[in-house]
């Protein structure tokens, strides 16, 4: 211990060691101790000397360290010395190391920490800065050195897992390409450094969010893995935790890893959204009616927060991906969050530049976020639009460079494809609208467009180039805009004013916005060209500032008034004989030059500006003497420069030859426009056809369903008639006799008579009623017998046996049809096997012979089965007949059942009458009965019927027994 003691500031005896000797000792130590604590000491001491002997520890101990890492898992206090000790030696940053790392040994001067603060050699920093890459490649030429570091991280005690992150931290800061790609493949890496953030240890939770975000950096495949791996979630809740935009430090952090995951990925850009995460935007921006005082923190914060808004929804972005969260931001009012930001007192400059800038980036290019921003008042006395404010602060040459520069950014984006909203800034310049007692939008265009400052000059001109931007309603309605110059003169036009200006010789930058104004303006409007040529001194002028030979700050000039000449040949109509395009064509060339015409047109795009500004839509320029392009205004160069340069060079005679082809194209396209529309048309039919096909399939189905059902219900009604007329017989035959016993006593012989002739008469009334009894009968049979014999057996029986005949038809058919499918099932199984025999038994073993009978046979099947499929489709259409035929005898069998109907109400008629003439009769007989009763008691001698049915029947049995002796 006593070499410890030493080595660790100790008073020894003797010449001291030099650094690299003790370096050396505490590595053997290291390497060949037994015991845990002599190694632990080492390592200990090594970790002291880090700092002063980087290069000899990093060296000749790098080795060592990371075998401790490797067999030492059980010792906590070890590891952690170790992995500080490489973290000292690989990290870059003087200062951090100095303030994060811990010193448990012997603690560092704070002398020598302000040496090494206050050092001002950049030599010594560049040289720090190799020893730490040098250091970070040794240790990742083995990738199982990350996975242990990975591995260590899953470790809960502190003095491990807080070293091993900021080491980890430390190397995706050297060498972040190769460290993320081993963390990508490692297994579970991605989801032990998302553990951080769970960590209840507020340091190294924070020193978790620093590691993220080096891991983050232009990786998106490591992006959409932190992502989901609840990435949004955990750092939302963060921030609500430590404040939102009120919190310190740790909230900047989360905000810079939420910037990480989504700029330029769009995967998730739609997790975000879909994760509903933009409304937990909203609050961050809800500000107070007092904004004095902010924290630069809280700038900071606010500042990251706008961006974040702001890369949801940049222009860079795919269209629908940023349609999609404009929506979402007006829906869940983070929109409205915002212009109440915008509309508010004592909010920084910054923050309020910032908020114009994520404003205009959320209503670019969505109606309803920019009606909605159309809609929005300031909070002044009167109420005046946010737009007349914002136009107020951008020609007000007082107000900062940049706050101008987003104003002009707010109002391009609120006019980018918003045909409404261009016409209402257009309207506030037209005479019939302008209100004398408020500020206007055109009005404080105009005011700065003619205005002595130059940057207002420029951003009023891009401002209302934008007001007519592929809008030609527009820009034909500003030429009515006439401007009254001073009093006693008469007005002029907006157009012929710009011009004016131009003639007048002004600065650079108020030319180039007057140009560009211009060259929008009669781009694609041959009536504001007709307006510009019919000036007598525009052409000249173009043509005498294209021809000179000017300095580098003119070339720019010129080139725009090459691109404006050259607009007046394209767009021209030949309504004006002195500037037709001939002419103008013929003016270049005497004048100036067709190539030096192009090559002044080519200064634009050459002019070191132009890429710039083509870059993205919003003008960011470092001095306003670098404002002079407007990114829509190079893509309209673009567009025009190719074009016009072969408009030049053209002749009459091509321009002829052009029109020739064009109109020949024009027919051609006509011809094939009248045969596309023809095959729509076809393709129409065809689909009506295809729908009735499906609709007569459909109903035919239905048909037949209903042919079974109806052919039941005759099967039924069959039935039921049957029935009716076993019925009808058996009450035909049921005759009830009754016979009663009275006793007649107390008859004189002088009633005798009367009885007598009373039995008379009643033997005539029973005959009569008896013959009255027989027609009765014989009309019922005669009922009867129509009924069953007439109607149903000449209809009805007709009726079925159509059905019948229908029915077998059908059935015959259908048989026919199953045993023609069966016979061509047969023959072109056969034809197979035919074929399979010939290929089997081939190989040339078949001659042509054999050959030909097969393929003979072959086609004398094919015939058949062609002929087959003919029979069937006249069958299919004999079926049809067959349907409508049973169609009309299920009609005739619904006249025949109503028929039926009526007979029987006949026969229950008659029915009745026969009941009554039975009763009749009875009681006739009941009377007859009782008279022979009293003439019997008379002693009167009286042929009973019942007597003589007995006699009758006695003769008749003795008849059979001699018939039976003979």
């Amino acid at each position: 211990m006593n070499f410890f003691r030493g080595v660790m500031g100790g008073q020894a005896a003797g010449p001291q060691p030099s650094g690299a000797e003790t370096i050396q000792k505490l590595c053997d130590r290291v390497a060949s101790s037994t015991l845990l604590e002599d190694r632990r000491d080492a390592v200990r001491a090594l970790k002291s000397l880090s700092k002063k002997y980087r290069m000899e520890v990093g060296t000749q101990a790098m080795e060592h360290l990371i075998n401790i890492l490797q067999t030492d898992r059980s010792d906590s206090e070890i590891l952690g010395y170790a992995l500080d000790t490489l973290y000292n030696l690989i990290c870059n940053d003087e200062e951090e190391e100095q303030d994060e790392s811990e010193d448990a040994v012997t603690p560092i001067p704070a002398s020598g920490k302000h040496k090494n603060v206050s050092m001002p050699d950049e030599a010594m920093q560049k040289q720090s800065d190799d020893l730490g890459a040098q250091f970070t490649e040794q240790f990742i030429q083995d990738p199982e050195h990350i996975t242990l570091i990975l591995s260590l991280l899953e470790e809960f005690d502190f003095h491990v897992r807080w070293p091993g992150v900021k080491l980890l931290t430390a190397l995706l800061k050297n060498q972040g390409v190769q460290v993320q790609g081993i963390i990508l493949v490692s297994p579970m890496g991605v989801s032990r450094l998302m553990d951080l953030l769970a960590d209840s240890r507020e340091v190294i939770r924070n020193d978790g969010l620093l590691l993220l975000q080096q891991l983050t950096k232009s990786n998106a495949a490591i992006q959409k893995i932190v992502a989901f791996e609840s990435a949004f979630e955990r750092l939302l809740d963060i921030i609500t935790e430590e404040g939102s935009s009120d919190g310190g430090i740790v909230v900047e952090d989360c905000l810079l890893l939420l910037l990480n995951l989504l700029k330029n990925n769009s995967s998730n850009q739609n997790f975000f959204k879909e994760g509903s995460y933009i409304q937990r935007m909203k609050p961050w921006f809800e500000v107070g009616d007092d904004n004095s005082g902010w924290s630069a923190q809280k700038v900071t914060n606010l500042h990251l927060m706008l961006q974040l808004v702001r890369v949801m929804v940049s222009p860079v972005n795919s269209p629908g991906a940023s349609a999609s969260c404009q929506k979402s931001m007006y829906q869940c009012g983070l929109l409205q969050q915002l212009c109440t930001i915008l509309m508010a007192t004592g909010v920084p400059a910054d923050i309020l530049t910032e908020t114009i800038n994520t404003v205009s980036e959320v209503i670019r290019g969505s109606q309803v976020n920019q009606d909605y921003f159309a809609s929005v008042n300031a909070p002044s006395n009167p109420p005046r639009p946010a737009i007349v404010v914002l136009l107020m602060s951008m020609v007000n040459e007082r107000q900062p460079f940049v706050l101008r520069c987003a104003v002009l950014y707010c109002f391009q984006c609120f006019l980018y494809k918003n045909q409404k909203g261009q016409g209402e800034i257009v309207a506030t310049l037209l005479p019939s609208t302008i209100d004398a007692n408020s500020i206007s939008a055109g009005q404080l265009l105009c005011g700065g467009l003619f205005s002595a400052d130059s940057l207002s000059n420029w951003c009023a001109s891009v401002a209302l180039a934008h007001a007519l931007q592929d809008n030609l309603t527009q820009k034909e309605q500003l030429l009515r805009v006439q401007l009254a110059t001073s009093l006693g003169k008469p007005p002029v036009s907006l157009l012929q004013q710009c011009t004016n200006i131009l003639s007048q010789g002004s600065k650079v930058q108020t030319r180039v916005g007057l140009l560009m104004l211009l060259c929008t303006w009669i781009n694609n409007c041959p009536i504001a060209v007709t307006h510009f040529l019919h000036n007598q001194e525009n052409v000249p002028f173009l043509t005498a500032q294209i021809s000179e030979n000017l300095g580098e700050d003119e070339r720019l000039v010129q080139g725009l008034c090459a691109l404006l000449l050259g607009i007046c040949i394209f767009y021209n109509d030949n309504s004006l004989e002195n500037y037709t395009k001939d002419k103008l064509k013929q003016l270049i060339e005497k004048r100036i030059g067709k190539e030096n015409f192009v090559e002044k047109l080519g200064f634009i795009t050459k002019h070191e500006l132009y890429s710039r500004a083509a870059q993205k839509p919003q003008p960011v320029f470092l001095s306003p003497e670098q404002m002079l392009f407007d990114h829509e205004f190079t893509k309209l160069v673009k567009e025009l420069e190719g074009v016009i340069t072969k408009a030049v060079h053209k002749s009459s005679e091509d321009e002829k030859k052009e029109e020739d082809v064009k109109k020949t194209l024009e027919q051609h396209d006509n011809i094939v426009m009248r045969y596309k529309d023809l095959i729509r048309e076809q393709d129409a039919q065809i689909q009506e056809l295809k729908e009735q096909v499906g609709t007569m399939t459909s109903q035919s189905e239905q048909m037949q369903t209903t042919v079974t059902q109806q052919l039941s219900q005759i099967q039924q009604h069959k039935d039921q008639y049957n029935v009716i007329k076993l019925k009808l017989g058996k009450d035909s035959q049921s005759q009830a006799n009754s016979q009663a016993d009275s006793q007649v006593n107390g008859l004189q012989t002088e009633e005798l008579s009367q009885l007598r002739e009373d039995l008379e008469e009643l033997r005539q009334q029973h005959t009569l009623l008896q013959t009255q009894l027989s027609d009765k009968d014989a009309l019922i049979n005669t009922l009867r017998s129509e009924t069953a014999e007439g109607s149903a057996a000449s209809d009805n029986t007709e009726m079925l046996k159509e059905l019948d005949a229908l029915r077998s038809q059908v059935h015959s058919q259908a048989t026919e049809i199953d045993q023609m499918k069966a016979e061509r099932q047969e023959l072109l199984r056969k034809a197979e096997a035919v074929s399979s025999e010939a290929v089997s038994s081939g190989d040339g073993s078949l001659d042509a012979a054999k050959m030909a009978e097969i393929e003979s046979r072959l086609a004398a099947q094919t015939s058949e089965t062609e002929r087959l499929k003919e029979e069937s489709k006249s069958l299919s259409k004999s079926r049809v007949d067959l349907d409508q035929q049973l169609a009309a005898a299920t009609s005739t069998a619904a006249i025949l059942q109503t028929e039926k109907a009526l007979l029987q109400t006949e026969v229950q008629e008659s029915k009745k009458e026969q009941d009554d003439l039975l009763m009749l009769l009875a009681d006739q007989d009941q009377k007859i009965h009782s008279l022979k009763q009293r003439l019997k008691a008379l002693g009167e001698p009286v042929d009973d019927e019942d007597d003589l049915d007995a006699r009758d029947q006695t003769d008749d049995d003795e008849e059979d027994d001699d018939e039976d002796e003979d």
